[in-house]
């Protein structure tokens, strides 16, 4: 076996949901769950099949983040694996609709963050075994971080 991080590219101000499916109806039904969000959020997505012609499908309403999916996609290049970008909405925002999504097996991540994909490779093919999500922590959340932290939550209105 042979391990390798994938750098996924993407601009700071994008986030990025990275996760596994097992069918090939996983584009359209990924979409759909999208598009039935709301009518703000702009979307790309890739997901790479693990059988049959073994392509990268894609789909999204914006061809750029279409584009980075399908990129992304192919640099990880691990079966089953699917990549959704997004613009104009958060992953709090689209996560419950993605994970219940029949052909969704599970979320590796869900960030703004840098993110590297931990790759593995044998003579089948290629997984993911993790992700790295962003830096260390610097340190433990004082009174004031705590105070900060909920004065943020509600200025973004997740919190009365």
């Amino acid at each position: 076996m042979e391990l390798t991080t994938v750098r996924i590219d993407k601009p700071d101000d994008l986030n990025v949901i990275i996760g596994q499916a097992h069918f090939i109806k996983t584009v359209e039904d990924l979409h759909e769950a999208l598009v039935g969000i709301g009518p703000h959020l702009r979307f790309g997505l890739a997901f790479c099949e693990a059988s049959g012609p073994r392509l990268v499908r894609h789909s999204g309403n914006e061809d750029d983040l279409v584009e980075l999916a399908t990129k992304n996609a192919l640099a990880v290049g691990a079966g089953h694996s699917f990549i959704v970008f997004l613009r104009e909405g958060y992953p709090v925002n689209v996560l419950n609709a993605v994970k219940h999504v029949p052909e969704v097996c599970g979320i590796f991540c869900a960030t703004a963050n840098p993110v590297e994909v931990l790759v593995a490779e044998t003579e089948l093919g290629r997984g993911i075994v993790g992700v790295v999500d962003g830096p260390p922590p610097l340190g433990i959340e004082n009174a004031d971080d705590q105070a900060d932290r909920r004065q943020l939550l509600r200025q973004i209105g997740y919190k009365m």
